[in-house]
């Protein structure tokens, strides 16, 4: 009994240093943005606030062009996390459930894709968007999220409906259900786990994306949120308790999304589907 208290009490006391360990840059970051700015700048930081101000908030919303920022991630990383689950679903489950030539090969292949860095094809693309006049174009930046997203994706959902017996669907062939209704009416209410899973890494990809943000947008009006928080920091001097309230409005929504859609994220969804 002595020893099960003793890894009982290491494993939730190690839970908790990695819980605070996380935590931590979230609520420096949360506390800064509401602390006047001769406390965010003094040389003994403070975890607690010793003041409280919605100045920054007020100057984020009304003196910069945040609200745009926003407006413009939110559009580019939702359509984004649309295109991308629309085509990781099929493009899994060709892999995973129907055979052809040459599948094997191409699932590795797609996968190697994934392994090269973003900037290796940064001047090809950008040579490419310009030929088609998608420069300074949202479009750019979601068609360039979607091909980054989309291999890892692919395997993500391929390893969750590796987990779907295929007696279900056997069962629907056998009752002459078309491969589109066993796709879409029996297999994604049972993969829901996959699809938020897919949903949430495109999204905060996305959402986080700054390289090709920053070079396939040009004018301030078309800017993502990282790009432009780029712009708040300046060459002699930060505006920190800006750049704090952007970060902090920033967060909210991920965090929303994580809301949204957690109540998938469930196991043991096809306990008793096939009897």
């Amino acid at each position: 009994m002595k020893r099960t208290f003793g890894q009982a009490l290491s494993l939730y006391g190690g839970l908790l240093l990695i819980g605070i360990l996380i935590c931590m840059p979230f609520w420096w970051v949360i506390t800064g943005s509401i602390k006047l700015p001769r406390e965010i700048i003094q040389r003994v930081p403070t975890m607690i606030p010793e003041s409280f101000t919605l100045q920054h908030f007020e100057k984020l919303l009304q003196a910069s062009d945040f609200p745009v920022y926003l407006i413009n991630s939110l559009i580019v990383a939702s359509f984004s996390t649309a295109f991308t689950v629309l085509l990781a679903l099929p493009a899994a489950y060709a892999f995973f459930r129907m055979e052809f030539p040459g599948r094997n090969a191409l699932y590795r292949t797609i996968l190697l894709a994934y392994a090269f860095p973003g900037v290796v094809v940064l001047i090809p693309l950008y040579g490419l968007f310009a030929k088609v006049g998608l420069i300074d174009s949202p479009v750019a930046l979601v068609i360039v999220n979607v091909a980054f997203a989309l291999p890892f994706s692919i395997w993500m959902m391929r390893s969750f409906l590796a987990t779907i017996p295929r007696e279900i669907e056997e069962a629907a062939v056998v009752d002459g259900a078309p491969t589109t209704t066993i796709l879409v009416r029996i297999l994604m209410p049972l993969i829901a786990p996959g699809i938020a899973s897919v949903a949430i890494f495109a999204f905060i990809s996305s959402w986080t994306e700054y390289l090709f943000a920053s070079v396939l947008i040009v004018s301030d009006a078309r800017r993502t949120i990282p790009v432009g928080f780029a712009g708040i920091i300046g060459q002699y001097q930060i505006d920190w308790g800006l750049l704090l309230a952007g970060a902090t409005a920033a967060i909210i929504p991920v965090v929303a999304l994580f809301a949204l859609v957690g109540r998938w994220f469930v196991s043991g969804l096809t306990d008793g589907a096939v009897k």
